[in-house]
This record gives C-alpha cells, sequence and structure tokens, in this order.
C-alpha cells in the first residue's frame, strides 16, 4: 500500500482508489485471471473499472514491463 500511495502523489493524487493484490495473496489475480500458479504472483496488470464495476480497459504486460503512467491516465480520460 505505501507504494501505491507514493505513485497516487506522484501522479498529483487521484480521485479514486488503487488496488494491490496483496491479501488474501492472490484473491484478485485469480478472479481476473490473471494469477501465475507456476510463479505464485500475478501478472502486472491494469484493470480500469467504472463506478459501476464494469471493467472499461483491462492490459497484462509482459514480465519487466512497467506500465506508463501517462497511458494509463489518457485511458481514464478516455472513460
Amino acid at each position: 500500500m505505501p507504494s501505491l500511495k507514493a505513485w497516487a502523489e506522484h501522479l498529483g493524487g487521484l480521485p479514486f482508489p488503487l488496488l494491490s493484490d496483496y491479501w488474501p495473496h492472490g484473491a484478485i489475480g485469480k478472479a481476473y485471471g490473471v494469477f501465475n500458479d507456476e510463479r505464485g504472483m500475478d501478472a502486472r496488470s491494469v484493470f480500469l473499472v467504472d463506478a459501476q464495476g464494469i471493467i472499461r480497459h483491462s492490459h497484462a504486460y509482459a514480465p519487466g514491463t512497467i506500465p506508463e503512467s501517462s497511458d494509463l491516465l489518457a485511458r481514464l480520460k478516455a472513460l
């Protein structure tokens, strides 16, 4: 959670919550189909969910790839 808070602050603050799949371990990744059982961790993924709980954008990134904040913010603005 501290890294999510720092990232949100770096972006100038966000009017919505960020989620990390910390505990229970892998529960969110399994529900969203991005948990890798062999590695015991989620694929680095982004899901943009609207206020009604509808997934409006999703993307799973290759290992070692970090999502670009500017791309994610542009996708949010488009919603």
